[in-house]
Protein backbone atom coordinates (compact mmCIF):
# COMPACT_ATOMS: atom_id res chain seq x y z
CA UNK A 1 0.00 0.00 0.00
CA UNK A 2 1.39 3.16 -1.13
CA UNK A 3 1.84 5.90 1.95
CA UNK A 4 0.10 9.60 0.76
CA UNK A 5 2.63 11.51 0.25
CA UNK A 6 2.60 14.53 2.92
CA UNK A 7 2.46 18.27 1.84
CA UNK A 8 5.50 20.61 1.67
CA UNK A 9 5.84 22.70 4.50
CA UNK A 10 6.54 26.73 3.57
CA UNK A 11 10.44 25.97 4.27
CA UNK A 12 10.42 23.18 1.58
CA UNK A 13 8.53 25.42 -0.66
CA UNK A 14 11.03 27.91 -0.85
CA UNK A 15 13.76 25.27 -0.94
CA UNK A 16 12.12 23.94 -4.06
CA UNK A 17 11.60 27.61 -5.80
CA UNK A 18 15.23 28.64 -4.82
CA UNK A 19 16.25 25.43 -6.91
CA UNK A 20 14.29 25.99 -9.91
CA UNK A 21 15.88 30.15 -9.26
CA UNK A 22 18.62 28.99 -9.21
CA UNK A 23 18.37 26.66 -12.78
CA UNK A 24 16.90 29.36 -14.52
CA UNK A 25 19.67 32.09 -13.76
CA UNK A 26 22.11 28.92 -14.87
CA UNK A 27 20.11 28.62 -18.04
CA UNK A 28 19.54 32.02 -19.02
CA UNK A 29 22.36 33.75 -17.97
CA UNK A 30 25.32 31.35 -17.67
CA UNK A 31 25.91 31.29 -13.41
CA UNK A 32 27.58 28.65 -11.93
CA UNK A 33 25.89 27.69 -8.41
CA UNK A 34 28.40 25.29 -6.11
CA UNK A 35 27.60 22.87 -3.38
CA UNK A 36 28.77 24.41 -0.27
CA UNK A 37 29.25 27.59 -1.49
CA UNK A 38 28.15 30.95 0.93
CA UNK A 39 24.66 31.09 -0.86
CA UNK A 40 24.13 27.88 0.52
CA UNK A 41 24.74 28.56 3.89
CA UNK A 42 22.25 31.35 4.66
CA UNK A 43 18.59 31.49 5.67
CA UNK A 44 16.63 29.86 2.74
CA UNK A 45 14.46 33.09 3.05
CA UNK A 46 17.07 35.31 2.39
CA UNK A 47 18.89 33.15 -0.27
CA UNK A 48 15.40 33.10 -1.99
CA UNK A 49 15.59 36.97 -2.02
CA UNK A 50 18.69 37.23 -3.15
CA UNK A 51 17.95 35.00 -6.23
CA UNK A 52 15.04 37.06 -6.86
CA UNK A 53 17.39 40.28 -6.92
CA UNK A 54 19.70 38.75 -9.56
CA UNK A 55 16.65 38.04 -11.76
CA UNK A 56 15.18 41.44 -11.26
CA UNK A 57 18.73 42.78 -11.92
CA UNK A 58 19.40 41.23 -15.48
CA UNK A 59 15.91 42.19 -16.49
CA UNK A 60 16.14 45.65 -15.49
CA UNK A 61 19.99 46.01 -16.84
CA UNK A 62 18.79 44.05 -20.17
CA UNK A 63 16.49 47.15 -20.67
CA UNK A 64 19.67 49.67 -20.72
CA UNK A 65 17.64 52.62 -19.93
CA UNK A 66 19.89 55.38 -17.88
CA UNK A 67 19.43 57.95 -15.60
CA UNK A 68 20.73 60.91 -14.38
CA UNK A 69 22.05 60.94 -11.10
CA UNK A 70 19.57 63.90 -10.13
CA UNK A 71 16.49 62.34 -11.33
CA UNK A 72 17.54 59.00 -9.67
CA UNK A 73 17.59 60.89 -5.89
CA UNK A 74 14.30 62.66 -6.98
CA UNK A 75 15.46 65.92 -8.09
CA UNK A 76 16.49 67.99 -4.60
CA UNK A 77 16.25 71.31 -4.14
CA UNK A 78 16.43 71.77 -0.98
CA UNK A 79 20.55 71.76 -1.13
CA UNK A 80 21.98 74.83 -1.35
CA UNK A 81 24.96 76.25 -3.97
CA UNK A 82 28.34 75.30 -2.82
CA UNK A 83 29.05 79.21 -2.69
CA UNK A 84 26.26 79.46 -0.26
CA UNK A 85 27.52 77.47 2.65
CA UNK A 86 29.88 78.44 5.10
CA UNK A 87 33.18 76.75 6.50
CA UNK A 88 31.49 75.61 9.98
CA UNK A 89 28.25 74.34 7.84
CA UNK A 90 30.11 72.28 4.95
CA UNK A 91 31.23 69.18 6.90
CA UNK A 92 27.63 68.56 8.01
CA UNK A 93 25.98 69.63 5.23
CA UNK A 94 27.78 67.07 2.94
CA UNK A 95 27.57 64.19 5.14
CA UNK A 96 23.51 65.03 4.95
CA UNK A 97 24.31 64.99 1.42
CA UNK A 98 26.02 62.50 1.33
CA UNK A 99 22.94 60.14 3.21
CA UNK A 100 20.28 61.57 1.31
CA UNK A 101 22.21 59.97 -1.79
CA UNK A 102 22.58 57.12 0.36
CA UNK A 103 19.17 56.52 0.97
CA UNK A 104 18.10 56.97 -2.94
CA UNK A 105 20.79 54.08 -3.86
CA UNK A 106 24.09 56.60 -4.89
CA UNK A 107 26.94 56.38 -3.45
CA UNK A 108 30.11 58.65 -3.70
CA UNK A 109 33.74 58.46 -2.01
CA UNK A 110 37.38 59.07 -2.27
CA UNK A 111 40.23 57.79 -2.07
CA UNK A 112 42.55 60.65 -1.70
CA UNK A 113 42.80 62.72 1.71
CA UNK A 114 43.50 65.49 0.06
CA UNK A 115 39.98 65.93 -1.06
CA UNK A 116 37.64 68.60 1.59
CA UNK A 117 34.42 67.80 2.25
CA UNK A 118 33.89 71.08 -0.09
CA UNK A 119 34.98 69.56 -3.01
CA UNK A 120 33.02 66.49 -2.65
CA UNK A 121 29.60 68.40 -2.14
CA UNK A 122 30.69 70.96 -5.02
CA UNK A 123 31.49 67.93 -7.20
CA UNK A 124 28.01 65.92 -5.90
CA UNK A 125 25.82 68.93 -7.14
CA UNK A 126 27.71 70.36 -9.82
CA UNK A 127 29.15 67.21 -11.49
CA UNK A 128 27.82 64.01 -10.72
CA UNK A 129 24.39 64.80 -10.46
CA UNK A 130 24.78 65.44 -14.25
CA UNK A 131 26.01 61.95 -14.80
CA UNK A 132 24.37 59.60 -16.53
CA UNK A 133 23.69 56.23 -14.59
CA UNK A 134 21.77 52.53 -15.07
CA UNK A 135 18.13 52.94 -14.09
CA UNK A 136 18.02 49.86 -11.97
CA UNK A 137 15.73 49.71 -8.76
CA UNK A 138 17.05 46.64 -6.62
CA UNK A 139 16.09 47.02 -2.73
CA UNK A 140 19.71 47.51 -0.84
CA UNK A 141 21.48 48.06 -4.04
CA UNK A 142 24.00 50.86 -4.21
CA UNK A 143 25.60 52.48 -7.39
CA UNK A 144 29.23 53.90 -6.38
CA UNK A 145 31.18 56.57 -7.63
CA UNK A 146 34.31 57.56 -6.65
CA UNK A 147 35.88 60.88 -7.13
CA UNK A 148 39.41 60.27 -8.02
CA UNK A 149 37.83 58.25 -11.06
CA UNK A 150 36.84 61.87 -12.20
CA UNK A 151 39.28 63.83 -10.81
CA UNK A 152 42.90 61.82 -10.48
CA UNK A 153 45.66 62.30 -7.55
CA UNK A 154 49.01 61.30 -9.18
CA UNK A 155 50.80 62.14 -6.26
CA UNK A 156 48.67 60.49 -4.29
CA UNK A 157 48.32 57.82 -6.50
CA UNK A 158 52.15 57.39 -7.53
CA UNK A 159 52.51 57.19 -3.44
CA UNK A 160 50.20 54.02 -3.45
CA UNK A 161 51.85 52.58 -6.43
CA UNK A 162 55.37 52.86 -4.94
CA UNK A 163 54.54 51.50 -1.13
CA UNK A 164 51.88 49.10 -2.70
CA UNK A 165 53.09 47.79 -5.75
CA UNK A 166 57.11 48.16 -5.86
CA UNK A 167 58.07 48.51 -1.85
CA UNK A 168 56.06 46.26 -0.19
CA UNK A 169 56.47 43.36 -3.01
CA UNK A 170 60.13 43.59 -2.67
CA UNK A 171 60.27 42.75 1.54
CA UNK A 172 58.70 39.33 1.42
CA UNK A 173 59.48 35.99 -0.03
CA UNK A 174 57.03 35.86 -2.47
CA UNK A 175 58.51 35.92 -6.27
CA UNK A 176 58.44 39.52 -7.78
CA UNK A 177 56.00 39.34 -10.73
CA UNK A 178 53.50 42.17 -10.89
CA UNK A 179 55.01 44.82 -13.36
CA UNK A 180 52.14 46.76 -14.81
CA UNK A 181 53.67 49.78 -13.60
CA UNK A 182 56.82 49.63 -14.40
CA UNK A 183 58.49 51.58 -17.98
CA UNK A 184 60.09 49.04 -19.93
CA UNK A 185 63.65 50.01 -18.93
CA UNK A 186 63.88 50.61 -14.64
CA UNK A 187 66.84 51.97 -12.62
CA UNK A 188 67.60 49.82 -9.38
CA UNK A 189 69.94 51.38 -6.87
CA UNK A 190 72.94 51.40 -8.92
CA UNK A 191 71.93 49.10 -11.61
CA UNK A 192 71.01 51.11 -14.50
CA UNK A 193 68.70 50.68 -17.73
CA UNK A 194 67.59 46.97 -16.36
CA UNK A 195 64.62 45.76 -18.94
CA UNK A 196 61.95 44.59 -16.76
CA UNK A 197 62.92 40.53 -16.43
CA UNK A 198 66.33 42.09 -15.56
CA UNK A 199 64.97 44.20 -12.96
CA UNK A 200 62.28 40.79 -11.51
CA UNK A 201 65.60 38.63 -11.64
CA UNK A 202 67.51 40.75 -9.78
CA UNK A 203 65.19 41.30 -6.93
CA UNK A 204 64.09 37.59 -6.74
CA UNK A 205 67.69 36.66 -6.30
CA UNK A 206 67.93 38.63 -3.64
CA UNK A 207 64.99 37.35 -1.97
CA UNK A 208 66.47 33.87 -2.23
CA UNK A 209 69.30 34.76 -0.58
CA UNK A 210 67.20 34.66 2.90
CA UNK A 211 64.74 32.13 4.41
CA UNK A 212 62.47 34.98 5.76
CA UNK A 213 62.00 38.55 4.63
CA UNK A 214 59.46 40.44 6.24
CA UNK A 215 58.57 44.16 6.36
CA UNK A 216 58.84 46.52 9.69
CA UNK A 217 57.61 49.99 8.82
CA UNK A 218 57.11 51.96 5.09
CA UNK A 219 56.25 55.34 5.25
CA UNK A 220 55.84 57.86 2.84
CA UNK A 221 57.15 61.34 3.30
CA UNK A 222 56.64 63.01 0.38
CA UNK A 223 55.32 62.67 -3.22
CA UNK A 224 56.06 65.91 -5.52
CA UNK A 225 55.57 66.38 -9.32
CA UNK A 226 57.47 68.90 -12.21
CA UNK A 227 55.88 68.71 -15.28
CA UNK A 228 56.18 64.71 -16.67
CA UNK A 229 57.82 63.44 -13.81
CA UNK A 230 56.72 62.43 -10.18
CA UNK A 231 59.48 61.42 -6.81
CA UNK A 232 58.16 59.73 -4.18
CA UNK A 233 60.16 59.45 -1.01
CA UNK A 234 60.00 57.93 2.37
CA UNK A 235 61.63 55.80 5.07
CA UNK A 236 61.43 52.19 5.45
CA UNK A 237 62.71 48.95 7.58
CA UNK A 238 62.45 45.36 7.39
CA UNK A 239 64.90 42.66 8.45
CA UNK A 240 65.45 38.88 6.80
CA UNK A 241 66.60 35.53 8.72
CA UNK A 242 69.39 33.28 7.42
CA UNK A 243 69.67 30.13 9.63
CA UNK A 244 69.91 31.42 12.70
CA UNK A 245 71.27 34.78 11.59
CA UNK A 246 68.76 37.74 11.12
CA UNK A 247 69.66 40.62 9.28
CA UNK A 248 68.32 44.48 9.81
CA UNK A 249 67.82 47.32 7.33
CA UNK A 250 66.69 50.45 8.20
CA UNK A 251 66.83 53.62 5.43
CA UNK A 252 65.41 55.98 3.07
CA UNK A 253 63.70 54.57 -0.41
CA UNK A 254 62.58 56.52 -3.61
CA UNK A 255 60.54 55.72 -6.28
CA UNK A 256 60.59 58.06 -9.54
CA UNK A 257 57.38 57.69 -12.48
CA UNK A 258 57.74 59.08 -15.50
CA UNK A 259 54.90 60.29 -17.40
CA UNK A 260 53.71 58.00 -20.57
CA UNK A 261 51.98 60.12 -23.26
CA UNK A 262 51.20 57.36 -25.55
CA UNK A 263 49.14 55.21 -23.25
CA UNK A 264 48.62 57.58 -20.30
CA UNK A 265 49.88 55.98 -17.54
CA UNK A 266 52.54 56.95 -14.65
CA UNK A 267 55.24 54.67 -14.86
CA UNK A 268 58.75 53.43 -12.12
CA UNK A 269 61.62 54.24 -13.99
CA UNK A 270 64.32 54.17 -10.94
CA UNK A 271 63.71 52.81 -7.66
CA UNK A 272 66.39 53.36 -5.08
CA UNK A 273 66.46 51.50 -1.62
CA UNK A 274 69.40 52.38 1.05
CA UNK A 275 71.61 49.89 2.21
CA UNK A 276 70.11 47.14 0.03
CA UNK A 277 72.51 45.37 -2.07
CA UNK A 278 71.00 43.88 -5.27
Amino acid sequence: MNEERQPLNSEEKLKVENDFLKMKIMLEHGAQFCSGDTLEKLPTEIENKFLNNIIEFEQQFAAHNTITVFDKIGKPDHFKPMNEISEEDIEQTWKDLLEYMNDHGIDLSACSPKVTAREMYRFATEELFKCETDDINIPGMMSCFIYDEFHPDPEYDNARTATDDCLSPIFNKNPFEWMHNFAETICLNDHVSLAKEDFQRLINRFKDAYDAIELGELNTEVSTMKDDRCQVRGTYSAYATFGPETIKWAGSWQVQFNYDDKFGFWLVTDVQIENIAF
